[in-house]
């Protein structure tokens, strides 16, 4: 792999199944602390900041505008806005809420787009309120008229195994805030707050659906080790702090087994960790061989790795590229290119063919 750094613009020769071709990395703005993007057409993109704007990108003239909101949201350790989605003229938007006393949730808002202010209003809000500035997760991911959310377990470890409450849980609600009568509640699992999906996970921060095969997927941050990728099922156990995923304790010892039966088994481990963050299952004509695949961006590893996935027994994964663009927080593809865009530490990034 070679590689030529001309101010914001990066080139890199990737060598993928014998075949050889060039990826070109622009950097398209300067964000300060972006967290979650989405785009509401072609030519526009919405982005969250964690210290509380909601940034517009217009992708042709590189224009940046920020859009006021009414979101009662509270800046601690890795919370304050998070994730963000747009679909038929609504934006979903995942945050750490400000519930008074230094105590916060994960929380998800709606509002109707409006390009100078946006009204919000909560659809959900992680019960119990939590003084921690730990694992919010908060990605999101809609499919049909429903919402997944990840919330994260805010340092509690085995709280995640408690169901009586949000934390450390995927939950799915529908578009307005109500609850799925098929949601395992109200199937075989009667102790189960009846907006969780699936229990036992840490700190999912990337969640996303599949067009291929029409299910959710997740990325979770194991502790020293133990990151995973792996399907959402309802009404199972990741086993999160039973199982340690591979990793252990940030002192050493520790956790617990990697999986064991009673639970669900990811389809990828990482160990040591590479701080997985979004994720998507890609669909585009920029990159056509790569549908399909399962892309997951890392923070610490500063990577973008590839998964092909369809057979479970044999997993590959390849090395896109590393230690080019700093820590990769979000990854959107263009709904009519298929052009890669990436939110670093304090940029916009844009990733597309070259020529050799």
């Amino acid at each position: 792999m070679k590689k030529i750094l001309i101010s914001s613009l990066l080139l890199i020769l990737l060598i993928s199944n014998g075949n050889s071709f060039e990826i070109k990395l622009s950097k398209i703005v300067d964000l300060e602390n972006p967290w979650g993007s989405t785009f509401i057409n072609n030519d526009e993109l919405l982005v969250t900041e964690k210290y509380g704007s909601i940034k517009l990108i217009n992708l042709k003239n590189k224009k940046v505008t920020s859009i006021n909101h009414n979101i009662n949201f509270l800046v601690d350790g890795q919370g304050g806005l998070l994730d963000i989605l747009y679909k038929d003229e609504f934006v979903y938007v995942s945050y750490s809420e400000d519930r008074g006393s230094g105590k916060s949730s994960t929380s998800i808002t709606k509002g109707k787009f409006n390009y100078q202010n946006i009204n919000f209003k909560n659809i959900f809000r992680a019960e119990p309120p939590i003084k921690s500035g730990y694992h919010f997760g908060s990605r999101l991911a809609i499919k049909e008229n429903t919402i997944f959310a990840s919330s994260g377990e805010r340092g509690g470890g085995m709280v995640a195994q408690d169901p009586t409450n949000h934390i450390g849980t995927i939950i799915r609600v529908h578009l307005d805030g109500s609850i799925p009568k098929d949601n395992p509640k109200f199937i075989d699992k009667p102790d189960w707050l009846p907006e969780i999906y699936q229990i036992g996970v840490r700190n999912p921060q990337g969640l996303t659906y599949s067009s291929f095969d029409e299910k959710i997927y997740a990325s979770n941050h194991g502790a020293r080790g133990g990151d995973w990728f792996g399907e959402i099922k309802k009404g199972e156990n990741y086993g999160w702090k039973i199982l340690g995923w591979g990793g252990t304790n940030y002192s050493g010892l520790p956790i617990g087994p990697k999986w064991k039966p009673g639970f669900t088994k990811a389809i990828k481990y990482w160990v040591p960790s590479i701080a997985t963050s979004a994720i998507t299952i890609y669909k585009g004509q920029e990159f056509k061989s790569w549908e399909g695949h399962a892309l997951i961006t890392s923070l610490k590893d500063q990577s973008l790795r590839k998964l092909i996935f369809k057979d479970l027994s044999n997993v590959k994964e390849d090395l896109i590229f590393k230690n080019k663009i700093g820590r990769i927080r979000d990854i959107q593809v263009h709904p009519k290119t298929g052009k890669i865009y990436f939110l670093s530490e304090d940029s916009l990034w844009l990733m597309e063919k070259g020529q050799l």
